[in-house]
């Protein structure tokens, strides 16, 4: 004989979810994820810990605005580390691109936007 009531509350929604968000908590999903996720880096780890500190910056400080934020970037890069730094900072694209071996970070940050920092010279 099995125990129906350990299973029965597999598909019930969960009250501690219900009561926090009734006491108007943030709902917006993008919130629940502000913490970087690298996806590719070649760079020295002290490098790389330097870089996504940058781009978490740049993109806290610039919100919505993905131009100011790559310059920002850019310029940040190119000031720590010499001239040929390139930033893209967007959602919904793909890249191929050139680099400098062990110059290339690609980072997620806040959800779905994506970053993109290399060197080509």
């Amino acid at each position: 004989m099995t125990d129906l009531g350990s299973t029965a509350n597999l598909a019930a929604p969960d009250k501690s979810a219900g009561a926090s968000a009734d006491k108007g908590e943030d709902k917006d999903p993008k919130k629940n994820f502000n913490y970087p996720l690298v996806r590719v880096c070649d760079m020295a780890e002290e490098l790389r810990v330097e870089a996504v500190d940058m781009v978490v910056t740049a993109v806290e400080k610039h919100p919505g605005n993905f131009e100011a934020a790559a310059q920002n970037i850019k310029e940040l890069m190119d000031k720590r580390c010499g001239n040929s730094w390139h930033a893209v900072v967007g959602e919904g694209y793909g890249f191929e691109v050139t680099h400098e071996m062990r110059n290339l970070l690609y980072m997620y940050f806040g959800g779905n936007l994506g970053v993109l920092v290399w060197k080509a010279s």
